[in-house]
């Protein structure tokens, strides 16, 4: 049998130019023209032909490199070095500009809060070309790790002493240096060096002490993470939450929080998104991990909320027939009626008070109940705990529970856990590169804008289909 062989000295006639290395369909055709859509001014990256000095690399085509190797799954700015003089779609997309690892990477420090409003920028698109419609939303959390290790994550208490330990250190060094300066016996080389970088460490550690706030735990390496418990068990991590649209499942807003849980995160991350798309959504989904009642009150008003509590979204039922349920409540009386046909008084209410509590007037009621060890062992007898909210938690659980809520229900983990599989698995990014809020949110920034590019795709038919889409709207 014959075989293909290769010949690299075999003389050729090259393409006339770098634009026919690169297919008509291939998708960083896409990825161009979709960087090209966007109003640089809008996210903060100024243009200025005129400034005096050494000439500096293109913002337009610096952005287009950090987007589309992100949806590579390369972060790294020595990887994206490498890509640009080994890698034909990166060459034609810089246009043969070549910047190297320290300019990649200064020039994303440099533009953190840019890069995090470019998901802003794509999901505005997507609206005006009708692939986001804005009207049911889906929120979600996940767990990212942080750029950070746990054992850098100390208390109040272990950060001083270890302060302490420094500055002991620091004295040592001093006497050292001393002693072999009046001897001139040693080289200082090595003592200075080590010098220099415990007072480096003891700026650090002073100020963490400075920012540090009661019953906190602060990591060294990078402050703004927090240790969370996930599936692969806790990691100095950040909570990061994503809300995505119902009728192609593209991304709207993402945001890294400090958060250890979904339950108030909610209402501000339903804002970002309408602050996103300039307009008010009609329905609003999530799980039972947002089900603080003090969270969706703000919701409630003007739009449909549904998300079920944990019992409604486990699907058990209460069997106790001394649960509350088989409490009535008269709201005109405003008291609580038991199954025995006792009624519950509201007891004594503190200002500000979340809570109401619902007592018998007279223990013995319960006391002398036949039930009495079934529905309650209190000697104060059975107390009925009610919320200020309660009749808005009741009307949020009919939703649920209607055909409409399920349907809107059924469609969640389609809708909000792809993108997290997505970004963690596709585009390797289970943990952060950079640190701090404004470093992460810049690197979801341009992840969700990666997921949505690559959705926009498919939606539209193909790379050549997108391309002359976005040629329209430029």
């Amino acid at each position: 049998m014959s075989y293909k062989t290769g010949n690299r000295d075999q003389i050729t006639f090259l393409p006339d130019s770098i634009d026919q290395y690169v297919l008509e369909d291939d998708p960083v055709r896409a990825y161009d023209a979709f960087v090209d859509c966007i109003k640089l001014e809008e996210i903060g990256i100024m243009l200025n032909h005129n400034t005096v000095g050494n000439s500096a690399y293109d913002p337009v085509a610096m952005l287009k490199v950090l987007v589309y190797s992100y949806s590579y799954g390369w972060r790294s700015s020595r990887k994206i070095e490498r890509a640009l003089h080994h890698n034909m779609s990166f060459i034609w997309l810089a246009g043969g500009l070549k910047p190297d690892h320290k300019t990649i990477s200064e020039f994303r420090k440099a533009n953190l809060k840019a890069l995090k409003k470019v998901l802003v920028q794509c999901a505005r698109l997507c609206l005006k070309l009708n692939m986001i419609e804005g009207n049911t939303l889906f929120t979600d959390g996940s767990k990212f790790r942080a750029n950070a290790g746990n054992r850098e994550t100390r208390s109040l208490e272990k950060w001083e002493r270890y302060e302490k330990h420094v500055e002991a250190r620091i004295e040592e060094l001093l006497k050292e240096a001393e002693t072999k300066d009046n001897t001139e016996s040693e080289s200082l080389i090595s003592i200075n060096k080590e010098l220099k970088s415990k007072k480096k460490l003891k700026t650090k550690i002073s100020s963490i002490l400075k920012n540090f706030k009661e019953e906190q735990r602060v990591n060294g390496t990078d402050p703004a993470c927090r240790i969370m418990k996930g599936r692969q068990g806790s990691h100095a991590s950040f909570n990061v939450q994503s809300t995505t649209d119902d009728a192609h499942g593209l991304i709207v807003s993402l945001e890294g929080t400090q958060s250890s849980n979904d339950l108030n995160e909610l209402t501000s991350q339903v804002k970002n998104a309408e602050s996103t798309l300039e307009k008010p959504c009609k329905t609003i989904c999530a799980d039972a991990g947002y089900s603080s009642i003090e969270d969706l009150v703000n919701l409630v008003e003007d739009k449909i909320v549904v998300v079920p509590t944990s019992r409604q979204a486990a699907k058990k039922e209460n069997e106790n027939v001394f649960s509350k349920e088989h409490f009535i409540y008269n709201s005109k009386s405003n008291i609580y009626i038991c199954p025995q046909g006792k009624e519950l008084y509201m007891s004594t209410v503190k200002e500000g008070a979340k809570k109401i509590d619902y007592r018998m007037r007279d223990a013995n009621d319960c006391l002398t109940c036949k039930y009495f060890n079934q529905c309650t062992k209190s000697k104060q007898g059975r107390t009925i705990r009610r919320s200020v909210h309660e009749e808005i938690k009741e009307e949020i659980a009919k939703i649920y529970n209607s055909e409409e809520g399920q349907a809107v229900y059924e469609k969640r983990k389609m809708r909000a856990e792809l993108q997290f599989g997505h970004l963690k698995r596709n585009l390797g990014a289970g943990a952060f590169l950079l640190r701090g809020i404004d470093g992460i949110n810049a690197e979801l920034g341009v992840l969700g804008t990666c997921f949505n590019i690559a959705r926009m795709i498919t939606i539209s038919g193909g790379v050549c289909q997108l391309m002359s889409i976005l040629d329209n709207v430029k």
